[in-house]
């Protein structure tokens, strides 16, 4: 499904950056919301006599009698939301909720999804094709509503950016339930493993498969722990992130969960003291912390892999750099560093490529 997908110029800037169109004209809101209130009324007529008020999400079961195991309450970045029946009809917008959805059996509750970042892992790529693309970017408040969804799950905060009117009180307006991933509430503490777990979890609990979400889980971390026991006692390589960047370098920080894939997978992210989930760095700070390996971010809009490398083999300044001068070079797909299913994939794949010699 990837044919076709427009790649820009290398170096270009991250794609999950929030964008900056200005805000919506209101005669087209207005129509907006006035299409909304026509469905609640249809909604409310043909439910009539089955009960309802309640908190926010009734609609989702016409407001009657809560399915086995609800009602299901989450606190998300600041907004609760009670789930009283699991949502029919949910959007993914990025990849990695799409990718977490599927991973937990939910191809069937999907309605649409947007903005794929890289090749989906080969175990979701008949399900996700299957899935509706609505576009290769986030796409727009009245894409969303023509899928008529119950739940939008957002990957990056530009999911729900307020300047595209997709903020996430838009939604609620409109009576649809938002969750965004737990990487974008507090970007003051550092991603962790752990996290992922709990976002499986509680989408496991939304959708009413919190058996499925502990099977996952479980699964997950046993790829963690054969990864750990075959690198144990190695001496930790030396890791560079390259993101993008030519006047200087964008590179990974302490703060996001590439850091802690890289240090599961027996390597040490030697920005890891970038108190960032991803920063700026001089080219003379990458010089004198003598990389042994650099590991490329690869995403769909930040050029290729091949184009990277040729970038940094290119550069006089770096040439006595170890991992330059030994060309050794590793791939991490972005969405592997991103809160889901793919960083405990990323542990295996990436300590395969940092101890080749542990894996024989």
């Amino acid at each position: 499904m990837y044919d076709g997908f427009p790649v820009p110029r290398p170096f270009s800037a991250r794609p999950h950056a929030a964008g900056t169109t200005g805000p919506r004209p209101l005669p087209r809101r207005r129509r907006l919301r006035g299409f909304t209130a026509v469905a609640l009324a249809a909604a409310l007529l043909t439910g009539c006599g089955s009960g309802g008020g309640g908190e926010k999400g009734d609609k989702a079961g016409g407001g009657g009698a809560a399915a086995k195991g609800f009602p299901v309450t989450v606190e998300n970045c600041g907004v609760r939301t009670t789930y009283r029946h699991p949502p029919a009809r949910a959007v993914t917008i990025h990849q990695h909720p799409a990718e977490l959805m599927l991973a937990l059996g939910l191809k069937d509750k999907m309605v649409g999804t947007a903005f794929p970042d890289s090749p989906v892992l080969p175990e979701y790529r008949r399900d996700f094709k299957a899935v509706p693309q609505l576009s290769a970017k986030e796409p727009s408040f009245e894409k969303i509503l023509e899928t008529e969804p119950e739940f939008v799950y957002g990957g990056y905060a530009s999911a729900f950016a307020q300047n595209e009117g997709r903020s996430r009180k838009a939604f609620k307006d409109a009576g649809i339930d938002t969750y965004l991933n737990r990487e974008y509430c507090d970007q003051r503490k550092p991603a962790t493993m752990a996290d992922t777990y709990e976002e499986i979890r509680t989408i496991g609990r939304i959708f009413g498969v919190s058996d499925r979400a502990e099977a996952l889980v479980r699964d997950l971390r046993s790829r963690i722990d054969r990864t750990a026991a075959a690198v144990k006692d190695t001496a930790p390589a030396s890791v560079f992130v390259y993101d993008s960047g030519d006047k200087s370098a964008f590179t990974a920080g302490g703060r996001g969960l590439g850091s802690e894939v890289i240090k599961l997978a027996g390597g040490r992210n030697v920005f890891a003291d970038l108190d960032k989930v991803f920063g700026d760095v001089s080219w003379e700070q990458v010089v004198a912390r003598k990389p042994e390996v650099i590991a490329i971010y690869d995403y769909y809009g930040s050029g290729s892999v091949a184009e990277k490398k040729k970038f940094l083999l290119s550069q006089p300044a770096l040439a006595d750099v170890p991992a330059i001068r030994n060309k050794r070079f590793v791939v991490l797909p972005l969405t592997a560093t991103l809160v889901g299913v793919r960083p405990q994939h990323a542990v295996e794949d990436l300590a395969k490529q940092l101890h080749p010699e542990r894996f024989r």
